[in-house]
């Protein structure tokens, strides 16, 4: 694989911090491994060799877990944010990290069953500046929508609603950069990637790769709870770290 991963883990986890206490979110466990080493494998199964943490609460840890358990064919850099930057900081912030060609950036929080490199392929066929990683799903309401063009372009983006039900299409949290992204990222302003860059992007900016896959995110813990089975492997008990 060509594009370089960045993996946004820098998060205060607030939603799921009575139950990972101080267990970063991206190390908490899912069946019996820390999720982010799920995630490692996927990647480096698709052929990922060069991936950059984008780090900032207990980055530590993150770092540790890192060096205790290295990967020979991957290359793994870590950027430590000085304070809470929020999302679109945290990569203002890499600044000449991800200058290294198209990016694919991941939330640290998500799994998605997915071909990445044929998102990245839907990003290089599509031309342009984004590539949205676009899962289908039964209920809407807890991550909001996303509605697309006949051609597969993102037209625009509808807050998440509780009330609001209903199959739909959601942003899975992957999205390929080109440079001129992370151009526009630089000079950008805000703290959200959705609010405040994604969402005030022009029509025609953002190219979606739509599918139908297994997708989980951990923010919560209910969803933290479902994580193992809908990733499809064998929960062991140890999904959630004793209290400390």
């Amino acid at each position: 694989m060509d594009a370089t991963v960045a993996i946004l883990a820098g998060g205060l986890g607030t939603r799921i911090s009575g139950v990972l206490g101080d267990t970063p979110k991206v190390l908490g466990p899912v069946a019996g491994r820390p999720f982010l080493e799920w995630l490692l494998d996927r990647l480096e199964s698709q052929g990922a060799h060069h991936v950059i943490m984008l780090l900032g609460h207990l980055a530590d840890k993150v770092e540790s877990h890192l060096a205790e358990h290295p990967r020979p064919n991957m290359i793994i850099e870590t950027v430590i944010e000085p304070e809470p930057l929020g999302t679109l900081g945290a990569l203002r912030h890499a600044g000449g990290d991800l200058r290294l060609g198209d990016i694919i950036l991941i939330n640290g929080d998500t799994f998605v069953d997915v071909d990445i490199k044929a998102l990245v392929r839907r990003h290089k066929e599509a031309g342009k500046p984004v590539t949205m990683l676009c899962v289908k799903v039964e209920d809407t309401a807890r991550y909001g929508r996303v509605d697309l063009t006949e051609d597969g372009m993102v037209r625009r983006f509808f807050e998440k609603d509780p009330d609001t039900h209903g199959p739909g299409v959601v942003n899975a949290g992957v999205n390929v950069f080109s440079p001129r992204a992370i151009d526009l990222i630089q000079k950008s302003h805000g703290a959200s990637l959705e609010q405040d860059f994604l969402e005030a992007l022009p029509q025609n900016t953002i190219a979606a790769h739509v599918v139908d896959a297994a997708f989980v995110d951990i923010g919560t813990p209910e969803s933290y709870a479902e994580a193992a089975r809908i990733m499809g492997i064998e929960d062991t008990g140890e999904t959630a770290p004793p209290q400390t």
